[in-house]
């Protein structure tokens, strides 16, 4: 006889109600079906609780607050709600933990609630939400490829529309890359090894918010930015030397001995994916590195923010998806690639890092 259950027997079992109630009764059983539930009842209570952020940030209530606690009449006079309503709203940033409600009634910020208005591009990023809710508000037709979506229009660049893509979507694109960018970068190179790069050339850089990034670390290293015309006008660092074009159409420039593509892969289908690295190899002189970085999936291991948020909202951009460490590293072999990294991100939810080299 099998010392233990086999756990899809196990998992039967859970499910049968009466089992349930009967847990209800037992002390042990008691305290693991209340935190099941209560795990539960947070998926189910999600897309509520993202409202209430959304809203938080909408009223620019976070930035309020800075100065100290607030009465439930000022908030709602400053966010034109009606004061009984302020006080719901008020009181679920406090359940969120983004509030803290004082013994007086005034609402002021938690920590987390002051990095709403700290974190680069989070408030941005937050506001952007509305058009991926909208995508994923039939999630079976968007697994099924059944509906258009909102982010696939919204990231024209993807589908290559090159120098023909609309200036404002654009610049709308560059902003909220640019504000959240800065995470990124800084916690790639923190597990970046630089030593020995002379001149690096970030493909896909946006307006060089990377490279600007790379200069507090790395002040020796030439820079250099290829991207989108329309992207790359954006650019206020004089120190980066800009080159437009297309990795899609155009060469990618020559001279670099360390070539970074910062969110870029997933961004995009795996035969883009695999021209783009042929190129990246062939613009690289023997030794020459390759550094990718963006949030990557777990992989074996399910990671419960890229293998949810990022591969949900890369499936509803139509064209990219969520890779993992070892995927990348095998598409970087596949260009000819050797000696390749993964070490463990700082934040898997900011991004994750592989970095090969060029053999010869």
């Amino acid at each position: 006889m099998a010392a233990f259950a086999p756990a899809s027997w196990l998992h039967r079992l859970i499910a049968r109600p009466g089992v349930q109630r009967a847990a209800s009764r037992l002390p042990v059983a008691r305290r693991l079906a209340r935190r099941d539930g209560a795990v539960l009842f947070d998926i189910v209570q999600g897309f509520v609780r993202a409202q209430v952020l959304l809203a938080l940030v909408e009223l620019d209530l976070p930035r309020r607050l800075l100065n100290g606690p607030e009465t439930v009449d000022v908030l709602a006079r400053f966010g034109d709600v009606p004061a009984p309503r302020m006080q719901i709203l008020l009181q679920a940033g406090a359940g969120l933990g983004l509030l803290r409600r004082h013994r007086d009634g005034r609402f002021g910020l938690t920590r987390q609630g002051a990095a709403l208005v700290g974190v680069p591009g989070l408030a941005q990023m937050i506001r952007h939400h509305g058009a991926f809710y909208r995508d994923m508000g039939d999630p079976l037709a968007l697994l099924r490829g059944e509906t258009e979506t909102e982010l696939a229009a919204f990231w024209p660049y993807v589908f290559g529309a090159g120098g023909q893509a609309d200036p404002e979507v654009a610049a709308v694109y560059s902003d909220l890359m640019a504000q959240s960018q800065r995470l990124v970068a800084q916690d790639a190179l923190a597990q970046l090894r630089l030593r020995g790069v002379r001149r690096l050339l970030d493909v896909g850089g946006g307006t060089g918010v990377f490279l600007e990034e790379l200069a507090r670390v790395a002040p020796g290293v030439q820079r250099v930015l290829f991207d989108l015309p329309e992207v790359v006008a954006g650019v206020r660092d004089p120190g980066i030397e800009v080159v437009a074009g297309s990795f899609r159409h155009d060469p990618l420039p020559e001279g670099a001995d360390a070539i970074s593509l910062i969110r870029v892969l997933y961004d995009h289908a795996d035969d883009t994916v695999a021209a783009l690295l042929e190129r990246v190899f062939a613009a690289l002189p023997p030794g020459g590195r390759v550094i990718v970085s963006e949030p990557m999936s777990g992989g074996a291991r399910p990671d419960p923010q890229t293998d949810v948020y990022f591969a949900f909202y890369t499936l509803a951009m139509r064209t990219g998806r969520t890779r993992s460490a070892a995927e990348i590293g095998a598409a970087l072999r596949q260009a000819g690639f050797t000696g390749v990294r993964m070490p463990s991100p700082r934040r898997a939810y900011v991004t994750g890092t592989v970095t090969a080299v060029k053999p010869g």
